[in-house]
């Protein structure tokens, strides 16, 4: 239960008129965004900003679009906790029963050891203003990439304890002894999100903030891909999370930041990464390549082995600073990626739209594809 002594613990108030305090003046750093679309095409985006930088006065934001994300409202909620916690790294995502659930982080001052995955959701996510839920803790740690449905219906929740050291002052009651064991975990709900069970994890050698993402393949296994100062790394379980093997680096090359990857509607897997030049002796030969320093060339690929071998390569965006990828698919085959752009200057929260087609020709071929759409920008 929460404590009186811990603030990060206390529901966070849900602002559903935010003033000028939140207004695009007040934003000097914004970006780590998520997106998703509802049954009726309502696209809802989440971004985390502060006057700075990470900090403890993050919190975070919802803005949302009726028509394709041609025009975009301005900030529609805002959760900002009081004193020293902040709100960041959020997620959004709409479940098989069609319910919105607004994910998000809550810490003492940066990092506390612990955080928590906290959840606002909504019946009504086709309308622009729903009726929502007051800000609920999940469980501990950090959920910045979408929960995966399983072939039997259960979800998971792909939430991190960061094995950083605690910031100076923040542990609170119980002390270090009382902070969960840092890694890539995962949490089951078999009840559609009313209750969450531990599901296993690993610890992540070289650590750099997890990020992580679990696909189901087709022979059951869970595939646990994780970011670390090597690029990706992985771990397969074959007994739903039971045991998981010790990570091993990835044949997918990466620079040191977040990647999507999602099963799509049609079965194929999408993967969205940065792409130096190295990928071009991954695609070719599936070899090992080394890091390349840039958060630059945003691109997608497919599969339709569960990963073994991809195709195409559809670049979304070429220039340095961009980053953070999270999408959704319409009913209509249609795919939605999200990413930030320099995130003290201009401040870009973007997305794309493409199809599957597109990712296979490199080339936008389809009616309505767009690249480089605009959801919020303060440069």
């Amino acid at each position: 239960m929460p404590s009186e002594n811990d603030p990060s613990l206390q529901p966070a108030a849900l602002n559903l008129t935010p003033g000028s305090e939140y207004g695009p003046e007040a934003r000097g750093f914004q970006g780590i965004p998520g997106i998703a679309r509802a049954a009726n095409g309502r696209l809802w985006s989440t971004w985390y900003a502060g006057a700075k930088t990470e900090a403890p006065d993050n919190y975070v934001v919802l803005a949302t679009s009726a028509d394709d994300g041609q025009t975009w409202s301005e900030v529609k909620a805002v959760i900002a906790p009081e004193g020293d916690v902040r709100a960041y790294d959020p997620t959004i995502w709409i479940d098989p029963q069609g319910k919105l659930w607004w994910f998000y982080a809550q810490s003492y001052l940066y990092w506390d050891g612990r955080s928590g995955v906290w959840a606002v959701t909504t019946e009504d996510p086709e309308n622009e203003n729903p009726k929502r839920s007051e800000p609920r803790r999940l469980v501990d740690g950090i959920m910045m990439n979408k929960p995966t449905v399983l072939a039997n219906g259960d979800w998971l929740l792909p939430a991190s304890i960061w094995a950083y050291e605690p910031t100076e002052g923040s542990v609170k009651p119980g002390g270090e002894s009382a902070l969960p064991k840092p890694g890539a975990h995962a949490y089951r709900t078999r009840d559609q999100g009313k209750t969450f069970e531990y599901a296993g994890g690993v610890t992540v050698p070289n650590h750099s903030a997890d990020e992580h993402m679990i696909v189901e393949r087709k022979d059951g296994s869970w595939w646990m891909l994780v970011r670390n100062k090597d690029g990706i790394v992985e771990s397969v379980s074959t007994d739903e999370g039971k045991t998981w093997p010790e990570v091993v680096k990835s044949a997918i090359p990466h620079i040191v930041t977040r990647f999507f990857i999602r099963r799509l509607k049609s079965g194929k897997l999408l993967l969205v990464k940065h792409n130096p030049s190295m990928d071009r002796a991954w695609l070719a030969e599936a070899v090992l390549t080394a890091n390349a320093p840039e958060r630059s060339h945003l691109t997608a690929y497919l599969s339709d082995d569960d990963g073994k071998t991809w195709a195409g390569g559809l670049l979304l965006d070429e220039r340095q600073r961009v980053s953070y990828p999270d999408g959704d698919q319409a009913d209509d085959g249609r795919i939605f990626i999200t990413y930030d752009f320099d995130r003290r200057g201009a401040r870009e929260i973007l997305f794309a739209v493409f199809t599957e087609e597109d990712v296979l020709a490199g080339k936008l071929v389809s009616d309505g594809a767009r690249l480089r759409a605009v959801i919020n920008n303060l440069g």
